[in-house]
């Protein structure tokens, strides 16, 4: 599902509110999570799961096309974890 096809379903769903209205309502639900995530919030939408971050240690790797080993320094990656109520609705089909 892309943006728009998400912001055409809930223009269609909510009464009232235009394509531009509901895009703006989207963008700003999208800004905030970024936002709490950049400050290192945890983000939990009940029923739907947990976002938050973890920190990935340095590690040494290999560059597939020189065979040289390259050292990859330490990151912060994005972790989501599925919510009980969407698990067991993808696992009921």
């Amino acid at each position: 599902m892309t943006k728009s096809a998400l912001i055409e379903k809930v223009a269609g769903r909510v009464e009232g509110l235009t394509w531009n209205q509901t895009e703006i309502v989207v963008e700003t639900i999208f800004e905030s999570m970024k936002e709490a995530l950049a400050r290192g919030e945890k983000i939990e939408i009940r029923g739907f799961g947990n976002f938050r971050l973890k920190q990935r240690k340095p590690r040494k790797a290999r560059n597939p096309k020189t065979g040289e080993s390259v050292d990859v320094p330490s990151k912060m990656v994005l972790h989501f974890k599925v919510g009980k109520a969407l698990k067991e609705a993808l696992n009921a089909q």
